[in-house]
Order: structure tokens, then sequence, then C-alpha cells
């Protein structure tokens, strides 16, 4: 373990790959497991039931597996799982989950988190995102692959934000984003499609059509939302490329409450 230095303080209950990089006078308690090829940079600390995947880049001065900050939290072993390749910059803040919303806190992998980035209790963060310098999660949250948010983006608790959005700098989201779309605001409104990430990422013209117009039934025909998702329904039919985009777009929709509503 010549890869931990000497000046960290690990617990001999932890459980730490050899390959595993450990910076000075970081802090890691007995129930962290860290897999293969992960560095932790000095001055962290990471305590409580946490799993940290592999080749995952943890820079100086993070907090990871924390407590919720849930004054119903009375010490239940709570979870904080981290998957692999994640870039997590400086002064970030992870807790654990609470037993009110099966007690896991979790990033998935190859995302990409900028300093000072909170993640409250049981967050659920997939794949392929990118979180600007101090975007901030309440507790409850759920990001969707490929999702950006600018800096500054605040997201209040229990909202849902879908693959592949985008917003802007100092968005204050208190409604569910659906997918795809790029919003800006306080509170946020919705003013695109993230058309221009959709073809970065290699997605056909024919199918960029189609979330287009997805995005027109649901913001540009002055519907209401029952109306706009039976008419996306019907586009699957007319343009089948469109299918798993339209599948998508109705299961975010299907799952959002009355009283958050969506982002508009």
């Amino acid at each position: 373990m010549s890869a931990i230095h000497p000046t960290a303080i690990v617990d001999p209950a932890a459980q730490l790959d050899d390959s595993v990089t450990v910076g000075p006078y970081t802090v890691i308690g007995p129930h962290v497991r860290i897999a293969a090829g992960t560095t932790v940079g000095p001055h962290c600390v990471i305590e409580g039931h946490t799993t940290i995947g592999r080749d995952n880049r943890i820079f100086q001065f993070n907090s990871l597996g924390a407590i919720p900050q849930d004054k119903k939290y009375a010490g239940e072993p709570c979870e904080l799982v981290i998957g692999d390749r994640n870039t997590i910059r400086e002064f970030c803040t992870f807790n654990i989950g609470s037993p009110g919303d099966g007690g896991v806190t979790q990033l998935g992998n190859d995302n990409w988190i900028m300093a000072y980035v909170h993640l409250a209790h049981d967050c659920k963060v997939g794949n392929h995102t990118i979180f600007a310098n101090n975007a901030q999660l309440a507790g409850h949250v759920h990001i969707g692959d490929w999702a950006i948010l600018g800096g500054f983006t605040v997201v209040h608790q229990f909202v849902h934000v879908g693959a592949h959005c985008m917003t802007a700098l100092c968005s204050m989201l208190v409604a569910d984003l659906p997918p795809f779309v790029m919003c800006q605001g306080q509170p946020a409104s919705a003013r695109s499609m993230n058309f221009e990430g959709l073809r970065r990422r290699g997605w056909t013209p024919e199918r960029i059509s189609g979330v287009k117009t997805i995005h027109k039934l649901l913001y540009r025909e002055g519907l209401t939302l029952e109306h706009a998702k039976g008419r996306i329904a019907e586009l699957a039919k007319t343009q089948p490329e469109s299918e798993p985009d339209v599948t998508m777009m109705l299961s975010f929709l299907e799952q959002t409450t009355a009283q958050r509503g969506i982002v508009r």
C-alpha cells in the first residue's frame, strides 16, 4: 500500500485496492470501499458506507459520505455509491442517503463534476453528465444521462431532470425538466432543445427532427400536457426513428406529478 501517503489516516477496516492512491492528510473511514485505479487527493474525508468504483479521479478537499443534512436521520447505515471513471473536482460534498427513500445516494459513470458541487441525500445521477461549478442538488433529485448543469444551477428537492438536458448559468429548477430541454432563469423557463448536444453525440438528422417535433408539440402548440402527450405518442407511427425518444419523453412525463409539473 505504498501509494497511501504516510500522513493519510486510513482505517484498517477500509477496503482499498492496492492500486488506489491516497494523498496527504486524507481521512478514510472503516466502511469505505475503493476499487482499482482510483486516485484520492490530499485533505479529503471519505466516510460512511461509501463505495467508489474504478479509475475515478477525486481532487483535494472533498467530503464524501457524510451523514445527510436531514433532521430525521438517526444513524441508519445508508450509503453513497460512486461508479467508474468520474472526475470530482475540489470542495464537493456528497452525502449518504436517508432511510425514507431507499437509503442510497448514487453517482453513475463517466461524469465530470466541477468544484463546489453538492449532492444531497438520495440523489440519483446517471452517466456522462457535466456539473459546472457550484451546481447544487437538494435531496431526492434525479438527473438523467448526458445532462449538463450550468454553474450555480440550483435544483429543488424531488425534482427530476431528464436525459440530454442543459441548464444555463444560475438556473433555478422548481419543476421537472423534460428530456432534451434547454432552460434558463429563476425559476427556469424552457428556451429550446439541446440540438447541438445531440449532433455532437452522433444523432442522425432524422432523429433530431423527431426531437424538434416533440419540442413543438410540448411547448409551441399551446396544448395541455395531456393533449401533448397524446400527440407525441402518435409521432412514433409517422417517424419510426423517433420511437426511442418518444418512449423516453412519455415515460418521463408519466412520472411527473401535478404538484411539481414541468418547466414551461
